[in-house]
């Protein structure tokens, strides 16, 4: 085959990137392709030419076969590569590149089919010998609980634990609903729920093994912390996984790199096929870490015909990565949107950061809501996770709620620390409780500094002067009432002296400990970071106007998104948790409940319509106690 000279990536944001830097190394020209809301993202202008997808929705833009294949002919690509999600494992789409003239960087489209198909390809691993979890075709109470997956798709979406079987036929439903549209695709089957498993997978590059990673800690079936090796494994079931995943890709003549996963159960040292991702993985660099390979390098490798390794080296150290994501851990995870004002992570050696956004950038509704990926390598696994946690606990993040602090606390969680690690473990890590300590202070601080440099008359006098102050000054930042003093001998609060105080960073003393706030504000938003964490804060306005009041019980849309289901009418009467409507936002489907017991006093929109955050999504008026 000829060798690749230009290569478009059907793909956004930090799998984008990541191909491209590559690509720049080995001398191959670079394509980017973006809808609307992503044309500033980094990736863009990281490319050497860019074509845009007009639209915004996936359906509109990366998964539009024809508008992918008209942006590598108008660029010049000869090559397409597809990174991971929208049509990375579509056979259809590897043929339609193939039949177009251009080298396709993946395994064979009849591959992508056979495991594209979770049903099928349970039967071919069956028949490969690899062990499989099976459900029984009428599952009675003692098969519970069950999980339904959607058979042409992952990344949690078309999945649900069922734990009832009276809920079953409710959950398949959802769960059919929500894999039509993220995959086009609604079959959904059921297997056993393994409570306590480990969600253990093997790299492969054809059919050499790269080692594992154990992807346990994951929220709503999504991995959200990634490391290689897997730890804790014994000898014997580390290399009867290697096995099984070298003849599941034996079975399938697969070439290119893929990942088999596998469920262990280490109660019984037992291990089953889940699946085989025939794409690069989110996951990929801690595997690249340990073993020194560069994944996407074998994947081109492949794709031009040359011969790949028939032996990977000894892994050497240990890998954490962590999904950095914009959603709210607190409110059930969330998606966030908005400008991402501030994304600064400390660069230290031995850290990787694969970003797809950077300040200024827009988190839009439309894709999912992960910024950035943060993996740290180092010679212990113990290294790795206490450098890893401290890295991220000094990132500046600012303009979106993001899982920082939950990532944090995993990795600081005694069990996780020790490799105790289960796909029950992090619903059990606590979200560490909200503590501003003097963050607000700092912010009132700077608010004044920031005051005084904007006067335009009497520049020269301290902030907040009076001749004969009377009463401290008061600033308001959302919960926090913080009072201070100002006068030619400077600051003073209670609780703690000010050694420094400037727009942007305010030094305090508090117990013989001093330490330093850095204090950005836009707008009313004022983000406080310090080495112990960060603070959002909100200064909340002198005079409210009452016009910006919403009614008693009103359901306010928690994120842009798109009404999917309004599920009552005006006037019914529902129960405290009661769906109302079903909105769909970042790829996933949410649930606005009823905040009480009462009646559905008005619905304000219909399915297919596009909301804003806080929107009034409908009311629901409060059903009053009956009294005799």
């Amino acid at each position: 085959m000829p060798q690749i000279t230009r290569v478009l990536v059907a793909n956004r944001a930090e799998i984008a990137s990541r191909v491209f830097r590559t690509c720049r190394r080995l001398g191959i020209g670079t394509v980017a392709v973006h809808s609307d809301p992503d044309a500033a993202l980094p990736y863009v202008r990281e490319a050497d030419v860019a074509v845009r997808l007009p639209g915004s929705t996936p359906a509109e833009t990366y998964l539009d076969v024809d508008a992918v294949l008209a942006a590598a002919r108008a660029a010049g690509a000869d090559a397409v590569h597809p990174g991971y999600g929208f049509l990375s494992e579509n056979a259809g789409f590897a043929r339609a590149v193939q039949e177009a003239g251009l080298t396709w960087i993946g395994p064979d489209p009849s591959s992508i089919e056979q495991m594209g198909d979770k049903i099928r390809a349970k039967e071919l691993m069956r028949a490969a010998g690899v062990p499989v979890l099976e459900a029984p075709e009428q599952p009675t109470e003692v098969d519970l609980p069950l999980l339904v997956k959607a058979s042409a798709g992952g990344g949690g979406r078309g999945m649900r634990v069922v734990r009832a079987l009276a809920d079953l036929e409710r959950e398949v439903a959802a769960a059919q609903e929500e894999a039509a549209s993220a995959f086009g695709d609604g079959t959904v089957f059921v297997e056993p729920y393994v409570e306590q498993g480990r969600h253990v997978e093997v790299q492969v590059v054809g059919t050499t093994v790269y080692g594992d990673r154990d992807c346990s800690l994951q929220r709503r079936h999504q991995k959200v912390v990634e490391e290689a090796p897997a730890p804790g494994l014994p000898d014997e079931v580390r290399t009867a996984l290697h096995e099984a995943a070298r003849r599941a890709a034996e079975a399938i003549d697969y070439r290119g790199a893929g990942t088999v996963e596998f469920l262990y159960d280490p109660a019984s040292e037992r291990f089953f096929f889940l699946e085989m991702n025939t794409r690069l993985q989110v996951e990929h660099p801690v595997t690249e870490e340990v073993h020194g390979v560069d994944l996407v390098e074998l994947q081109l490798v492949a794709a031009e015909g040359a011969p790949v390794p028939e032996r990977a080296g000894r892994a050497s150290g240990h890998a954490v990565e962590v999904r950095l994501y914009a959603e709210d851990p607190a409110a059930d995870h969330q998606p966030q949107s908005g400008v991402l004002r501030c994304l600064e992570i400390p660069q230290e050696p031995g850290v990787r950061v694969e970003a797809g956004f950077e300040a200024g950038n827009e988190v839009s509704t439309f894709y999912d809501a992960m910024l950035a990926k943060v993996v740290v390598c180092a010679d212990t696994r113990a290294q790795a996770v206490r450098l890893l946690a401290t890295v991220l606990q000094r990132s500046r993040i600012h303009g979106v709620r993001t899982n920082r602090d939950q990532l944090v606390a995993i990795l600081r969680d005694e069990r996780f620390v020790a490799g105790e690690v289960s796909t029950a473990l992090l619903p059990q890590v606590a979200l560490p409780a909200p503590d501003a300590g003097l963050a607000p202070v700092a912010a009132a601080l700077a608010l004044a500094e920031r005051d005084r440099a904007a006067r335009t008359v009497q520049r020269g006098l301290p902030p907040a002067w009076r001749n004969v102050p009377s009463q401290p000054q008061v600033t308001i930042l959302g919960d926090h009432r913080v009072e201070w003093w100002g006068g030619r001998d400077g600051y003073r609060v209670e609780g703690a002296a000010v050694v420094a105080a400037s727009p942007e960073q305010v030094t305090l003393e508090a117990d013989g400990v001093r330490t330093t706030y850095r204090v950005s504000v836009a707008g009313s938003d004022v983000d406080v970071d310090w080495p112990g964490g960060h603070a959002a804060l909100v200064r909340t306005p002198r005079f409210v106007d009452p016009a910006e009041a919403v009614a008693s019980g009103s359901l306010l849309a928690p994120m842009p998104g798109t009404v999917v289901r309004v599920a009552v009418e005006s006037g019914a009467h529902v129960a405290a948790g009661d769906p109302v409507l079903v909105l769909e936002a970042m790829k996933m489907q949410h649930t606005v409940a009823a905040p009480h017991a009462g009646t559905v006093a008005q619905i304000n929109v219909q399915a297919g319509a596009q909301v804003a955050a806080g929107e009034v999504l409908a009311v629901v008026e409060e059903q009053q106690e009956e009294t005799a």
